[in-house]
C-alpha cells in the first residue's frame, strides 16, 4: 500500500523550520561529497582537477602599493668592492693643457684584470769536476721536478677539480695560451708524484676523526675501470675526505673509518661490537682465548680466523663477517678515532656504527612519498606532516637554547606523533617504523651539537656527482685516487676559509702571497672549538 503524501500546509512553522535546516544541511553535505568524487574520478583519469586557489597568507605587492601609494622607495646601490689583490698605481696625465690650468689631484678609477702569458725558463746549471772524480750538478729551484713549472701545474689541478673542466678541453685551452702540452702530459700531472698530497688528504680525515665532535656520511655511485663502484663522504663543517670503493658494505664503511690505516685490533671495543651484533659466544670465546690480539693487514687477520676455525662455520649471522667488522671497530678505537663522536646518517644500515643519529629530512620524506588513494588518507597525511615539521623547528631551537624541561615536552610530542593511529594504515605502520628510531631521531635531545640533517653531506658530495657527469671513469688507481683527494682537499679549504689556489700554490712551490699551514692542524683546531 502507498503511502499518501505528506500534507505540509498541515504542519506549523515551528515543526518546518528545524526540517528545512536539516534538510539544508543534508544538501550541502551531499554536494560537498559528490565534489569530492567528481575531483577523485578526474584524478584517476589523469585529468586535471580544479585549482587550488589558496588567500594569501600576507599582503601582495599590489596590496602594499596601494595602501603605500604609486611612490617606490629607491633601492640603495651597493659601493665599489675593495679588490683583495694588491694594487698598482698608474698616473695619467692630461695631455695639451691650456695655459694658466691649475692642479686639483686626481680621481681614481680602478680595474681588475689578469695576465696569462706563457714562460719558457732555461736553467744553465753548472757541472763540476772535483779531484776526486765526481761530478757535481748544481741542484734546481725548489718545486722543479720535471719539465713543467708549479704554476702550470697549480692552474691544470685547479681547473680540472675546482673547476670542473675536461682534459681535452684543458689541453686546448694550454695550447691556445701557447703552451706546448699533450693530453697525455696534462693527465701525468693529474695523476702522478701527488702522493703528498694524498697523504696530506689521510691526515685531514684522522684530524676530524679524533677531534670531531660529530660526522655526517654519505655515498654515490661512481665507476672505475668501466665498473659500478661507490664514493663514501665523511665529513662535518671543518673537512671532507671522499673514498671510493667497489662495496658499500658496512666493513667498507668501518675500513674508511680507520683513517687509512690497515690494522685490525681485538680490544674490549671490539668484543662489545661482537656481542652487539649477537655473534655466537663460543665464537667470542676462541677469539679471546687466543694471545694474538693486534694484526697487521687483512691477510694476517684472515689466516688468524682460519686457525682458530672460524672461517668454515656455516652459521648465521657470518661469524666471519661479524668479526671481521668487530676487529675494524677494534682498530678505529684503537687509533684514537671517535671516541665521543655521534655519526649522522640517512639511516643506509652501513652506517649505523657507534654513536649513531638520523637525518630528519630523510625520515620525514618517506612520510612525503607516500601514494594516498581517497580525501581522508591525504588529509592524515598532511597533518601528519604538519606535525613532523613543526616538531623539527621546535628541535632547531632547542639546538640554540637546551633547556632541560623542554626536553621532556619534545620527548611527549615525539610519542604522541609517531604513535597516533589514523584512518591510513600504510600511514600507520611507517610511524611505528619511525618510532623504533626515536633514539636516533632524537640525539640532538642530549647531543646539541649535532646537526638534523644531512645536507652538508649532500652538498659536499655533488661534486662528485658532477665530476661522474663530466668525465665519466677513471681509468687508474691513481687517477681515483687523486680525483678523491683534491675534490675532497677543495671542500675543506672551503669549509676552512682558505684559498684552494694558495694552497696548490703553497704545497707545489709557486709564489703565494700568504702560505697555507697543514690542513689537518686547521681542522683540529675548528673540531675543537
Amino acid at each position: 500500500m502507498v503511502k499518501p503524501p505528506l500534507n505540509v500546509d498541515a504542519f506549523s512553522p515551528f515543526v518546518l523550520k528545524p526540517l528545512t535546516l536539516g534538510l539544508l544541511e543534508e544538501n550541502a553535505r551531499l554536494a560537498s561529497e559528490n565534489a569530492s568524487l567528481r575531483e577523485e574520478i578526474a584524478r584517476l583519469k589523469g585529468l586535471k582537477g580544479k585549482p587550488d586557489i589558496k588567500p594569501p597568507s600576507k599582503p601582495s605587492g599590489m596590496d602594499k602599493a596601494a595602501a603605500k601609494g604609486t611612490r617606490r622607495k629607491e633601492r640603495r646601490r651597493r659601493g665599489a668592492k675593495a679588490p683583495t689583490a694588491p694594487v698598482e698605481e698608474r698616473v695619467i696625465a692630461v695631455p695639451d693643457l691650456p695655459p694658466g690650468s691649475r692642479f686639483k689631484g686626481y680621481e681614481t678609477f680602478t680595474i681588475q684584470d689578469l695576465k696569462i702569458e706563457p714562460q719558457v725558463v732555461c736553467y744553465r746549471r753548472e757541472r763540476w769536476l772535483t779531484p776526486d772524480g765526481r761530478t757535481v750538478l748544481a741542484p734546481l729551484p725548489a718545486g722543479i721536478c720535471d719539465h713543467f713549472g708549479p704554476e702550470i701545474k697549480r692552474f691544470i689541478l685547479a681547473q680540472y677539480h675546482q673547476g670542473q673542466t675536461t682534459v681535452p678541453r684543458l689541453a686546448d685551452l694550454l695550447q691556445g695560451l701557447g703552451i706546448d702540452i699533450s693530453k697525455r702530459q696534462v693527465v701525468r700531472i693529474l695523476t702522478e708524484n701527488n702522493d703528498a698530497f694524498v697523504a696530506e688528504a689521510c691526515d685531514v680525515l684522522r684530524a676530524g676523526l679524533a677531534h670531531g665532535k660529530w660526522i655526517s656520511v654519505d655515498d654515490t655511485g661512481a665507476r672505475h675501470q668501466g665498473q659500478n663502484g661507490f664514493c663514501t663522504q665523511i665529513g662535518n663543517d671543518a673537512f671532507t675526505f671522499f673514498a671510493t670503493t667497489q662495496s658499500k658494505s658496512r666493513s667498507n664503511f668501518l675500513g674508511l673509518l680507520r683513517g687509512g690505516h690497515g690494522d685490525y685490533a681485538l680490544n674490549d671495543q671490539a668484543f662489545a661490537y661482537m656481542r652487539g651484533r649477537r655473534l655466537a659466544a663460543p665464537v667470542i670465546a676462541k677469539l679471546m682465548g687466543h694471545p694474538a690480539r693486534h694484526f697487521a693487514d687483512a691477510a694476517t687477520w684472515t689466516s688468524h680466523l682460519e686457525e682458530l676455525g672460524i672461517s668454515g662455520l656455516k652459521v648465521h649471522p657470518d661469524p666471519v663477517m661479524i668479526a671481521t667488522e668487530g676487529a675494524l671497530w677494534g682498530a678505529v678505537a684503537a687509533h684514537g678515532f671517535l671516541t665521543d663522536t655521534v655519526i649522522v646518517s640517512d639511516d643506509a644500515g652501513q652506517f649505523n656504527v657507534g654513536t649513531h643519529a638520523l637525518c630528519w629530512v630523510h625520515a620525514e620524506r618517506l612520510v612525503h612519498k607516500l601514494d594516498t588513494f581517497t580525501s581522508a588518507a591525504r588529509k592524515a597525511k598532511e597533518k601528519t606532516r604538519a606535525l613532523i615539521w613543526w616538531l623539527y623547528a621546535d628541535l632547531k631551537a632547542y639546538r640554540a637554547a637546551p633547556d632541560p624541561r623542554r626536553k621532556a615536552e619534545l620527548k611527549a610530542r615525539f610519542e604522541r606523533i609517531f604513535t597516533q593511529q589514523t584512518c591510513f594504515a600504510t600511514l600507520n605502520r611507517l610511524l611505528a617504523r619511525l618510532h623504533a628510531n626515536k633514539v636516533e631521531l632524537l640525539r640532538v635531545l642530549e647531543r646539541p651539537e649535532i646537526p638534523l640533517h644531512t645536507n652538508g653531506s649532500e652538498n659536499d658530495i655533488r661534486c662528485q656527482v658532477i665530476r661522474r657527469k663530466v668525465s665519466g671513469t677513471t681509468r687508474s688507481d691513481p687517477g681515483r685516487d687523486c680525483r678523491d683527494t683534491f675534490l675532497g682537499l677543495a671542500k675543506t679549504c672551503r669549509k676552512l676559509g682558505v684559498s684552494f689556489w694558495d694552497f696548490l700554490g703553497t704545497r707545489l712551490g709557486a709564489a703565494v702571497a700568504t702560505p697555507v699551514p697543514c690542513l689537518s692542524g686547521l681542522v683540529a683546531t675548528r673540531c675543537a672549538h
